[in-house]
């Protein structure tokens, strides 16, 4: 999501030396050149996608990233940012530039890929967007737990490992914290979970409510080895934590590189069966983007299912297009971490912006908690 990820590995510099990505601050186009400024999370693109748009349309892409949602408002809200594409996640980014009219509405004639989206999905991000007319889902997943199932078992054999639970009960979260416990720095997505766990709405505003989140997370405070501003996805990799409240797709990318790094270290990923929150980063138009066409005609092409299935194959986060599944790796499309069943969705909740000065009593809440007091 999601807001703050170090997400997927991925050979940048060698799509840079394809001469084919370079930030727009670099050097001017040339007055005939047509291009397309595009600022996505880092690691979140397979750049061979990027070469075959240049190649097939003419149109050269320029590529920024960013590590953080608030960069990403940084840029927008100054205006005149220069980029033509954006990938903010639905909460709280994406519903906030719609507010403050820094969104294009997306000419839908011109992305006619988009009709191939997964309309339940897409019914699933009016909570953001009410008429799904700023934004295509581009890539999804959830927030739940990165398991060392092996080390967790050793030191809380009778702990749940499908349940938040494992973390937020004081008694397990005191057992396993000599191997690590590492939670994402973001009360966006931290404190949703915690209320959802503890019965509430997602989405609650209450004082009461929020005064149980602070105590249910200061109760396992303690125990909590480091917060991390980017996932957790290295420290999981490595082994240096074995439990981690985190996005999905960081905790399959820590799986595949403990596998190549060998060196006896197993995770997986959990989404509690009290519920997952379900995000969603999208592709979307500022509203004063200079080269509009090229924006619409870069989502319609990344949105062809062979183009985002290999985007998907790259990062390893599901994408909303139902077509390219065909052609993903089965290893990818048959892990239920990945691709959730059916059945699964049932669990999952999307939340809604919550006003200004509720926003700021939970940012004083999350202070309270890192804090310890």
């Amino acid at each position: 999501m999601p807001s703050d990820l170090t997400r997927r590995p991925l050979a940048l510099a060698a799509a840079l030396a394809t001469g084919l990505l370079f930030s727009p601050s670099w050097a001017p186009a040339a007055a005939q050149e047509r291009v397309v400024n595009v600022y996505n999370w880092t690691d979140y693109i397979d750049p061979a996608v990027l070469e075959k748009f240049t190649a097939e349309t003419g149109i050269r892409v320029r590529y920024d990233t960013f590590d953080s949602l608030e960069t990403l408002e940084a840029k927008l809200s100054a205006g005149r940012s220069g980029y033509d594409v954006i990938a903010p996640t639905n909460e709280p980014t994406f519903s906030r530039l719609i507010a403050a009219g820094a969104l294009m509405p997306l000419d839908k004639a011109k992305i006619p890929s988009a009709a191939g989206l997964d309309p339940t999905l897409m019914q699933r991000l009016r909570s953001s967007d009410p008429d799904n007319r700023h934004g295509v889902i581009y890539l999804w997943g959830t927030i739940g737990l990165g398991l060392n199932v092996e080390r967790i078992r050793a030191l809380a054999p009778n702990a749940p490992l499908d349940s938040w639970d494992l973390l937020f009960k004081p008694e397990h979260a005191r057992a396993i914290a000599r191997c690590g416990i590492t939670i994402m720095d973001s009360q966006t997505d931290v404190i949703p979970s915690v209320l959802r766990y503890l019965g509430l709405n997602q989405d609650s505003t209450g004082s009461d409510d929020l005064r149980r989140v602070e105590q249910t997370l200061l109760g396992i405070r303690p125990h909590v080895r480091s917060f991390a501003s980017g996932g957790a996805l290295e420290q999981l990799a490595t082994g240096e934590t074995c439990l981690a409240l985190t996005y999905s797709g960081d905790v399959i990318q820590a799986s595949a590189r403990a596998v190549e790094a060998n060196r006896g270290v197993a995770v997986r990923y959990v989404a509690p069966k009290e519920g997952a929150q379900l995000w969603f980063d999208v592709l979307a138009i500022p509203r004063d983007a200079p080269n509009a066409d090229n924006a619409h005609a870069f989502i319609n092409f990344v949105l062809k299912p062979e183009n985002i299935a290999a985007i998907t194959n790259e990062v390893r986060y599901p994408n909303a297009v139902p077509a390219s599944k065909p052609m993903i790796d089965q290893a990818i499309t048959s892990d239920p971490n990945v691709y959730p069943r059916e059945e699964d969705f049932e669990r999952f909740f999307t939340v809604s912006g919550v006003p200004q000065t509720a926003d700021r009593a939970r940012n004083r809440t999350w202070a309270r908690f890192k804090a310890g007091r």
